[in-house]
């Protein structure tokens, strides 16, 4: 793609947002993933989102070089921090695991009802999918080196060399849970883009857990 040539242009929106640097980034962010959002890659100029995050054109020049490498960096940094949100909840139910069954059945709960209820979390699914032709760059973020499988991978690796387990491959378990708990409610939700009740959730979760548990308690 050719890239956008800074050019400078008046404020036409609701002023500059207060304070230095920083702030002025974190607006650009905000009205950068508001109108990819709501209009995708092509419809969005950067016109619109200085307007919106009431800076200068210049200004997300000077922070990110062109439209195409705005559009990569929120994307990014939107998704690691849906990984790092991930990481927390594992952490809360999966650091000192008591009773196999309750805690992974918490920790999948928990991560099932905090994604369905992110509305951001559906729009930038459907953005990286729409996109995804014409950035390939977008599959480097969705393989990030730290990704949630490897996350939770982890956590089930150490419950193997407990004996609380039966993960000979700790990757293919931790797809395999994910299928059973967040691939149902992904699937019921269109990725948090659908409501669903939570006893629905709730049913989905505790049965996918089990079916977990199943295949890979120690015999």
């Amino acid at each position: 793609m050719t890239s956008v040539q800074p050019r400078s242009a008046a404020l036409t929106g609701p002023g500059r947002p207060p304070g230095g640097s920083e702030q002025k980034k974190a607006a650009i962010v905000a009205a950068a993933l508001k109108l990819f959002f709501a209009d995708g890659f092509d419809r969005t100029s950067v016109d619109a989102i200085a307007d919106q995050a009431g800076v200068s054109k210049r200004t997300i020049y000077n922070h990110y070089g062109d439209k195409e490498s705005l559009f990569l960096s929120v994307i990014g940094d939107t998704y690691a921090a849906m990984i790092k949100a991930t990481w927390q909840i594992m952490d809360a139910h999966l650091a000192a695991v008591t009773d196999v069954e309750a805690d992974l059945t918490a920790f999948a709960l928990d991560l099932a009802r905090t994604m369905i209820n992110k509305p951001e979390r559906a729009a930038l699914i459907r953005l990286m999918v729409t996109e995804a032709p014409h950035f390939p760059q977008l599959r480097s973020v969705q393989m990030r080196p730290l990704t949630i499988t490897d996350g939770l991978a982890s956590r089930l690796a150490r419950l193997g060399e407990q004996g609380v387990l039966d993960v000979p491959d700790p990757q293919q378990a931790a797809s395999h849970l994910f299928s059973l708990t967040m691939g149902q409610v992904n699937n019921r939700s269109l990725f948090g883009a659908m409501p669903v009740a939570d006893a629905d959730v709730e049913r989905m979760v505790t049965g996918g857990v089990r079916a977990f548990l199943r295949a890979y308690r120690p015999a």
